[in-house]
């Protein structure tokens, strides 16, 4: 979906400098890695708009579909627009995980940009660190933009349970970017992660309910997406939407998947 920008590569030191790195220093180079990814993350339109802005776009389509906005039998009284703001939170987690994530560090890999940065201050992981931190914050502003927008357009409610429904969208940002490191730890090539991205996104957001919201699945269809990581992200923060505290099932479930994720990510990630 998105092209991997191009960023600057960091000249090679001599070996003295190479054996003098120190915390101090390393703090240094990630701070000026930090700085140089987030001006090349700004300038890239595309990404930016998958992330924060399609999905209150789609949002702003669904509440204006005539019927959308009353209370419906199948989702147990729920009006659809209500039940459609967390599916257009995680939408905006699976872009920046799954979509935009992995092809711009597959990139840096395959033109050596990592395989330089290890001869130098600039440690890889700093890289890797920024566009989790980078994409996980555009995620979060997203969310933010869909549920204010839901409320002043739409006149859906502020989550019941806050804190419950901060703890959920924690872990749910977690797992997505887990999900977008092992991604990038198995691509080869950014072609390949854009493929594997495209994959994952259908299962992923059927189970958060783009399709079929999670209150109107059947019961055994509704426990299996529960297994899943946005599934059982869907049903966290619909629960604390109402009011409850997200259950501890799906929470669990959350915070397992992130684990085992970055685990594995952290397993098979290779520098170049």
């Amino acid at each position: 979906m998105t092209t991997a920008p191009t960023a600057p590569t960091a000249p090679d030191r001599p070996a003295a400098g190479r054996r003098s790195r120190g915390p101090r220093t390393s703090r240094t180079a990630a701070l000026a890695v930090l700085k140089v990814e987030t001006r090349l993350f700004r300038r890239e339109p595309a990404g930016l708009f998958w992330i924060m802005v399609f999905p209150t776009v789609l949002l702003v389509v669904i509440g204006n579909i005539p019927g959308f906005d009353e209370p419906a039998e199948d989702l147990h009284g729920i009006v659809f627009v209500d039940a459609y703001v967390p599916i257009a939170v995680l939408l905006s987690l699976v872009m920046a995980g799954l979509q935009a994530m992995p092809p711009v560090i597959t990139g840096y890999r395959e033109r050596g940009i990592l395989r330089r940065m290890s001869l130098t201050p600039v440690r890889p992981g700093a890289v890797l660190g920024t566009q989790m931190g980078l994409h996980g914050a555009a995620a979060a502003v997203s969310a933010l933009l869909s549920i204010t927008v839901g409320r002043l357009a739409f006149g859906v409610a502020l989550p019941r349970q806050f804190p419950g429904y901060l703890v959920a969208l924690a872990l749910a940002v977690l797992s997505a970017l887990a999900c977008g490191a092992l991604v990038s730890a198995l691509s080869p090539t950014s072609k390949v992660a854009n493929a594997a991205g495209a994959g994952l996104f259908f299962p992923m957001m059927f189970s958060a309910g783009l399709w079929l919201p999670v209150q109107a699945m059947p019961d055994t269809l509704a426990r299996i997406a529960g297994l899943l990581p946005f599934g059982a992200a869907a049903q966290a923060l619909n629960e604390a939407a109402a009011g409850n505290w997200p259950g501890w099932g799906h929470l669990g479930v959350l915070a397992v998947w992130s684990v085992l994720l970055t685990g594995a990510a952290s397993r098979w990630f290779r520098w170049e």
